[in-house]
Formats: C-alpha cells, sequence, structure tokens
C-alpha cells in the first residue's frame, strides 16, 4: 500500500475515491494495528512531508480511537491495550509529542488530537504520566508554536466526554493550571498561544475544583481571565468571557467578591463591544448569572418544602445589576440586522434572549425599565426602534407577577394588533411573537369578545403576507389555540366560532403557489393544534375536513411520479409528512368516529408506504397515524394487519434506521394494546425482532427501556400465551436488573438506569396481569424474589422519577393481588416497602393517579400481612 497516496485519497473530493480510500485504511489497520499506527505517527511527524499528507495521517490516527457508541470505543481502546507492545506505543507517543513542535501548524493540531485519543486511554489507568509534566515543559519553555500546540492539546484532553478521563483529570489539576495560566498571562507575547491557553482553560474548568477552592489560587487565576478580557486580541477577550461564563455556572457561590470588584464593570463594558462575537459572549455572562438564580431560587424553595436547612447561596447578582445591564440590553435589542436570517444569532438576539432570562429572575423589578422603553420606542421612525420595542414587550411575559402584567396586556393588545401592520415585515414578525407569548404566558389577558376576533384576523393576515412571518404567526396561532381549549370534551369554547374560518385560511394557505415548504409545513402544525384543540361542537366539521386532508394525501401518490430532483422529493416527502400528522391529529380527536373513514385512511396509508423512498422520514408519521387508527378501532384493527404488518416487520429489523425502528416499536405496544389476544398470531414474529433489538450492538441503549414495556404491553394483550417467551424475558429482567449508575456519573446515565427500571417494572407489570388472568400465577414464582430485590434497589436509590415510582407501586399491588393467600408475605412485612409507598404517597408533586396507585398498594399490602 502507497501510504501517501492513500492518505491524499482520504482528502478527494469525489466520494468513491474517499471510500475506497478509507476501506483501505481500515484493511490495514485491521491486518496489522501495531504497524498501522507507526506508519501513521511515522508520516505524522515527517517534517518532509506534505502539509496535507501530515493532516490526512493524524486525522486517520485519532479515528482509529474513535467511535459514536460507548461499547465500540471501549473496543478500540481495548486493542492499545491488548495488542500493541510497549516499545512501540512509546516509540508512537514520542513522534505525536515530537510534532507538536513542528512549523507546520496543522500537523501540531493533528497531533493534539491524537495525543487527546491516547491520553484518554491510558490517564485513568495511571499510564504515560510523562504526558503531563512534558506539556508543562513545552508551555514553559517551547517556542511559541511549541507552546500553542501544548495548549490545543491540554485543551482537548480536558473537552473530553469519556467519564473516566474526566474522573482522572482532577489528579493533574496542578499540571494543567501551571500550564494554561503560564500562556494566558498579559504578559505572553504571542497572541496565538494566550488564545490557546485561555481555550484550554474554559476547558479545564470542571476539573480544578480545588484549586478554585484555595482563595489564592483563586484569585490569580480570575486576575489572567479578567485582564485577558482586556486583551487586543478578540479572540482572546472571546475566550475570556467564554471562561467567566463557565466559572460563574460552576463557581457561584465563590463569585460574590469578584462580581463587586470587577466582573459588573467589566461584562457590562463587555457587552458594548463593537466586535460582535466578544460583546455576544459578555451577554451570555448575564444570561448565565439568571439562570443560575433562577436554579437556586427552585432549589432553595424545594429544600424549604422539605423543610431542609441546607439553602444554596444566594446573592442577587441580577437583582444588583437590573438598573445598569437592562439599559444596555435594551439598546442593543436595537442593533437589529435588517438581513438577518431566521437562524442567524447576532447581539439583538443575544440580548432579547438574555432580557427573557433577566424576566425570569427579577420578575417585576424590570417592568419600569421595559416600559419606558417601549413607550419611547414603540411610534419611532427608525424600524429597528419599533421593534425593540415590540420584542422588548414580548420578553417579560414570563416572570413578573400575572396581576401586574395583566392590566398592561390588556392595554398594549390593541397597539400591538395594530402593530401587524406595520410597513416593515421584521416588525410584524417580532408583533406576532410577542402575540405569540402573550398567548402562551398571560392569556387570561385576553378577552374572548374583545380581543380574540381581531387578534386571530391579524395573525391569518399576517401567515398570508410573508413567508419571514410563517414561524412567529403560528407559534401564536398554536399557543392561542392551546390556551382557549377549554376542558377537555367541553361541548363548546372560544375557538369554536371562529374553527370554520381559521380551517379554511389554514388550507388555502397551504394550497398557496408561492408558498414555500416552512410556510406550508407551519400552516399545517397550526392545523394540527386547531383540530387538536376542537370543541364537540365543531366535530363535525373535524370530519368534514378529513376527506379534504385524505384526498391531498391520495394526490400525493401519483406525484411521486413527477420527481425530476433531490428537491422535488424533499418536497413531496414534506408534504406527505404533513398530511399525514393532520390525519393523525383527527384520528385522535375523533376516536371511534373515524371508523367510516378507516379503510379509506390504511389504503392511503399503505400506498404511501408502498411507494416511499428509502430514508425517508415518511414512514414515522404513517406508522404514529396507524397507532391512533388501532387505538380507536381496537379489535377491529385486525382487517388491516394482513397488508400491514410486513412494512412493520421491516422497520422492527432495520437498525440503519433507528427512529423508525424506535417508532414501530412503540406501534407494537399499540397494536398489541388494542387488539389484545386477537393479536397472538403476530407476536413470535414481533418477540423475536424485540429480542434480537434488545441484544443488538447497533442500537443504542435508549431503545432498551421501550421494548421492555413493549413485552408488558404484549404479556397483558395476549394473557396466558404469553407463558411461551416468559423464560426468555424474565432472563432478559434480571440482567437488565443489574445495570447500576455511579450517583456522581453522567445524567445521561441516570437517566438511562432510570427509564431502564421503569421498563423492567412496566414489564413485569404487564406479565403478572397476562399470568393472574389467566390462572397461571405460579409460573412467576421463580422471578418473585429477583423481582422485590429491584424494588429493594430502587426504593434505597435517591435518583427516581414519578413514573417510574408509579411502576413499581404497580408490581407491589399487582404481585399482592396475584397471591392473596400472603405467599409472600415475608417480602410484603419488610419495612422498605412501606417506607416507599408512604414516601410515594405523601409527594405533592406527584399526579393524582400515581398518588391513587400508591394508596391501592398499601391496601393490597395490608391484606397480603394480614393486617386487614
Amino acid at each position: 500500500m502507497n501510504v501517501n497516496q492513500v492518505l491524499e485519497n482520504t482528502l478527494s473530493p469525489d466520494a468513491a475515491t474517499r471510500h475506497n480510500a478509507e476501506q483501505q485504511l481500515s484493511q490495514a489497520a485491521h491486518v496489522d494495528f501495531p504497524g498501522y499506527l507507526t506508519t501513521l505517527a511515522h508520516e505524522l511527524a515527517n517534517e518532509q512531508a506534505q502539509p496535507h499528507i501530515r493532516t490526512a495521517a493524524g486525522i486517520a490516527l485519532k479515528n482509529a480511537f474513535s467511535a459514536r457508541e460507548y461499547p465500540r470505543l471501549r473496543e478500540v481502546q481495548e486493542r492499545w491495550l491488548q495488542q500493541i507492545e510497549p516499545n512501540i506505543k512509546k516509540s508512537v507517543k514520542e513522534l505525536a509529542l515530537r510534532t507538536l513542535a513542528s512549523n507546520d501548524g496543522r500537523a501540531g493540531q493533528s497531533a493534539a488530537q491524537f495525543i487527546a485519543s491516547i491520553a484518554a486511554i491510558e490517564i485513568p489507568r495511571d499510564q504515560w504520566p510523562e504526558l503531563m509534566p512534558s506539556l508543562v515543559q513545552h508551555v514553559s519553555e517551547g517556542a511559541a508554536h511549541l507552546k500553542q500546540a501544548s495548549l490545543t492539546t491540554i485543551g482537548f484532553i480536558c473537552e473530553t466526554e469519556d467519564t473516566d478521563l474526566r474522573d482522572s483529570l482532577a489528579q493533574h489539576s496542578n499540571a494543567i493550571l501551571t500550564a494554561v495560566v503560564q500562556g494566558a498571562r498579559k504578559e505572553e507575547p504571542s497572541s496565538d498561544v494566550r488564545f490557546a491557553a485561555i481555550s484550554a482553560l474554559g476547558d479545564s474548568l470542571e476539573f480544578v475544583r480545588s484549586n478554585f477552592d484555595n482563595e489564592g489560587e483563586r484569585n490569580y487565576i480570575m486576575q489572567i481571565v479578567c485582564e485577558a478580557t482586556q486583551s487586543d486580541d478578540n479572540r482572546v477577550q472571546e475566550g475570556a468571557f467564554g471562561c467567566l461564563n463557565r466559572i460563574m455556572g460552576l463557581y457561584y457561590d465563590k463569585m460574590q467578591f469578584y462580581m463587586e470588584k470587577a466582573l459588573f464593570g467589566l461584562t457590562i463594558m463587555g457587552m458594548k463591544n463593537d466586535e460582535e462575537d466578544v460583546a455576544k459572549l459578555a451577554i451570555e455572562f448575564w444570561c448565565t448569572v439568571c439562570e443560575e438564580e433562577i436554579a437556586i431560587e427552585d432549589d432553595n424553595a424545594q429544600a424549604q418544602a422539605e423543610a431542609s436547612t441546607e439553602l444554596r447561596p444566594y446573592y442577587n447578582f441580577a437583582r444588583v445589576a437590573t438598573p445598569e445591564v437592562v439599559p444596555v440590553l435594551l439598546y442593543l435589542l436595537t442593533k437589529q440586522d435588517e438581513d438577518a436570517a431566521d437562524d442567524d444569532y447576532n447581539v439583538a438576539r443575544a440580548a432579547y434572549q438574555c432580557l427573557q432570562l433577566y424576566s425570569q429572575a427579577v420578575g417585576s423589578q424590570l417592568i419600569p425599565s421595559v416600559l419606558g422603553f417601549v413607550e419611547q420606542n414603540l411610534r419611532h421612525d427608525d424600524w429597528r426602534h419599533r421593534d425593540a420595542a415590540v420584542s422588548a414587550f414580548g420578553a417579560i411575559m414570563e416572570g413578573p407577577d400575572e396581576k401586574m402584567l395583566g392590566p398592561l396586556v390588556k392595554q398594549a393588545l390593541p397597539v400591538l394588533i395594530g402593530m401587524m401592520e406595520d410597513k416593515v415585515v421584521q416588525v410584524r414578525d417580532s408583533t406576532a411573537y410577542a402575540l405569540g407569548r402573550i398567548c402562551d404566558s398571560v392569556p387570561d389577558a385576553i378577552d374572548p369578545n374583545t380581543h380574540l376576533p381581531p387578534l386571530i384576523s391579524s395573525l391569518f393576515t399576517g401567515l398570508s403576507s410573508s413567508p419571514k412571518m410563517a414561524s412567529s404567526c403560528c407559534w401564536a396561532l398554536m399557543n392561542l389555540a392551546d390556551r382557549f381549549a377549554g376542558e377537555l370534551g367541553c361541548q363548546e369554547n372560544p375557538l369554536t366560532k371562529h374553527f370554520q374560518d381559521s380551517v379554511s385560511h389554514l388550507l388555502q394557505v397551504t394550497e398557496r403557489n408561492d408558498a414555500d415548504g416552512q410556510l406550508r409545513t407551519a400552516a399545517y402544525e397550526v392545523l394540527n393544534s386547531f383540530v387538536t384543540n376542537a370543541a364537540n361542537d365543531t366535530l363535525p366539521m373535524v370530519a368534514k375536513l378529513s376527506d379534504v386532508i385524505i384526498q391531498r394525501l391520495e394526490n400525493t401518490i401519483q406525484m411521486r411520479n413527477q420527481i425530476v430532483s433531490v428537491d422535488d422529493r424533499i418536497t413531496l416527502e414534506e408534504i406527505q409528512t404533513s398530511l399525514t400528522s393532520v390525519v393523525l391529529a383527527i384520528i385522535q380527536r375523533l376516536e371511534r368516529e373515524i371508523r367510516p373513514q378507516a379503510d379509506r385512511i390504511m389504503h392511503v396509508l399503505l400506498q404511501v408506504l408502498h411507494t416511499v423512498g428509502p430514508k425517508s422520514s415518511v414512514p414515522e408519521a404513517v406508522f404514529s397515524a396507524v397507532g391512533a387508527l388501532a387505538n380507536s378501532l381496537d379489535a377491529d384493527f385486525v382487517a388491516y394487519m394482513d397488508a400491514f404488518v410486513p412494512f412493520l416487520y421491516n422497520a422492527l429489523g432495520n437498525q440503519e434506521d433507528p427512529e423508525l425502528c424506535a417508532v414501530a416499536i412503540g406501534l407494537v405496544s399499540d397494536i398489541t394494546r388494542s387488539m389484545g389476544d386477537i393479536a397472538q398470531p403476530y407476536c413470535d414474529t414481533f418477540m423475536n425482532y424485540l429480542l434480537g433489538n434488545l441484544r443488538s450492538p447497533t442500537l443504542s441503549n435508549r431503545f432498551k427501556p421501550a421494548i421492555l414495556q413493549c413485552f408488558g404491553d404484549i404479556a397483558q394483550a395476549i394473557g396466558g400465551h404469553f407463558e411461551t417467551y416468559l423464560s426468555v424475558v424474565a432472563q432478559v429482567q434480571q440482567q437488565a436488573a443489574g445495570v447500576t449508575a455511579n450517583p456522581e456519573g453522567s445524567y445521561d446515565m441516570l437517566d438511562y438506569v432510570i427509564s431502564l427500571r421503569e421498563g423492567i417494572m412496566d414489564a413485569w407489570g404487564g406479565i403478572v396481569l397476562a399470568m393472574r388472568s389467566s390462572g397461571k400465577q405460579q409460573l412467576i414464582h421463580p422471578y418473585v424474589e429477583s423481582i422485590f430485590q429491584l424494588l429493594s434497589i430502587i426504593a434505597q436509590d435517591q435518583n427516581k422519577s414519578e413514573s417510574l415510582m408509579r411502576a413499581c407501586m404497580g408490581v407491589i399491588g399487582d404481585l399482592a393481588e396475584a397471591f392473596p393467600n400472603g405467599e409472600y408475605a415475608n417480602f410484603y412485612r419488610a419495612d422498605w416497602i412501606m417506607h416507599m409507598i408512604k414516601e410515594t404517597r405523601a409527594n405533592r408533586e406527584f399526579q393524582v393517579r400515581t398518588i391513587d396507585t400508591a394508596r391501592w398498594a398499601r391496601e393490597q399490602v395490608k391484606r397480603q400481612i394480614g393486617a386487614i
């Protein structure tokens, strides 16, 4: 293999050439991994090689230790540990460290990434002890380019998401800080070095807590960062303000002194910086302050409700700074860019986001400042000032007392509705968004008779007038529909008299020749919202709408033959997805009344599945609609199973499309719940696919809880027939019950374990009910002890969700009912059982059905132990 040629081909613009080169590298790594690493490391370190070849070698080295899925990552890391001789490891690492000194900055960058990949393997195992001292020495004594590359390496190491490495970095905090502080000092002559240092400091802040606890070290770190905000290099300023954001998020409790002495002034000055990226980061500092103080207030309120004396320090930074910060934010709102795209994040949008958070943090305190600004600018000749005025008013709709906001909103609504006719589309768009905020947060201020008719009319006029306003108008209309829906199942609501006109308007908008995809999709989402929130007296209109929507969906089948480009295909799939989503909303709203349309709906949905191309998102929408139809038809859905189930089987087995596979798993639950024991003929295949997916290394862990829940639904559907699958499912359940999370670990892992346990309990709940209903409860006997073991673990774990506790209560009660003669009384006499039930029953934040389930479980336990 000609290494240079293969590496060059990995950078080829031709996809086939690039893919072939990547395959050659992969094969070479598979055949001789030590030789592969050695060859690439030499090429990376080769000063005579062309720069792009060295870069490609570095990328290939990094990729040799990279993987998206955690199990695969552990596998490639294990290859380094088990297959590489110590002398080769030493040589490869030395070559990488030597490359950091290269005058070729790209080679140094590639070496930094590769070193970080090896560090993720070796540092947690207390290997490569010379790495950090070497990097510190480079920063202290090396040339500028070596300093920069070494600091970049430290940054790459510290930005890791690898749990083991993150846990290990704290013991290297002194070395890390020595290097980054050395490079970040104002005395450092190279701006590139200083920027690399301040970036690495931002990445390392989480791991230097012990240093931050030391007042002397903390003072010095803060001095370095504050001085960096005054650098002449904008990159260094940006990095410094980014550091301040992270410091405030991580070490709020230690910031009082620094806020008083420096940070108030530095950040307010930074917000006014002419360099937009610097100003945005200074604004984001106050976003962080507000987010922290909102969270602290919530945490302290919960602690007080639980009679805890452990309250977090709360310094009121945002309230104290309101007179200085809010006027600057209001001024920055006027810096709108006329040509900004919807997703551009500029200074004005950063200021708007910060003002929203400020409103939530300080509440009514900022109303006078904002109202004064609104009054001065609402009629301004410059559209940017009018835009800023309506934006500012909308931004404060969440936070202040509704009793104070209500009269202000009532007074402002006629003016805002009038501003929907402003001659500048940006102002109209911001007005529509402000109206959406009002509908979302202060709906009681909208009088159904006085305000609602002109409000709806102005929003529909805005929707028709410009695609730029589509998103804001539609969001406002959806909020309006949600807030005026009335009680579930009510005969009429304030939207009733507007329903027909609204639907007609939306149908017209979606059929406009000049309607782009964004406008059409948004209009269909509003239609969904109106259908979902329709009162009973408008259900005949919903039924009539179903004819129109089904006809439109039928028309799309022939449109597939007219596709001539990728854009055509994307447009068609957007239309089919939107129409199918409306069909879903109609089915859910009409419930059993959809039966007359069922044949036609299933026919067109099957046609869509037959004609849709690969890697399309349309089947996900179709499956959701099919699930809703199955729920409405119950056992009668069996008429469509033979025609539909091949698509369901294919989706269950399609591990290359995980989103569709996830929807298919949920659909199996919907169909089996609806059809009951009629679903039994299909369950062998369902179970084979589900068990295969559970064992698959391709699918991520997030699928496992849903699959376990699906087992419970299948069991409830087919009752005693689930005996066929009981032993293998019980084995899977017991294995899953052994998965635990480190309390200090990642939130993702904690959430996963909670979801997994919920899936296990839901499955056991369905299985116990199935066996009891068929008189086969003795088949559960071998597994009862393991069920109580898991319940005990859950009871002692601080990390629990409401849905998990509800599922646990269900299993406790179901097992007691299944064995009413006290067969397992010893288990039920354990103190933790009643404590767990009491804890659930007494939680005021839980829903009524959760508390009722806990009360029912308590009664079953009392019967089980003979107390009643």
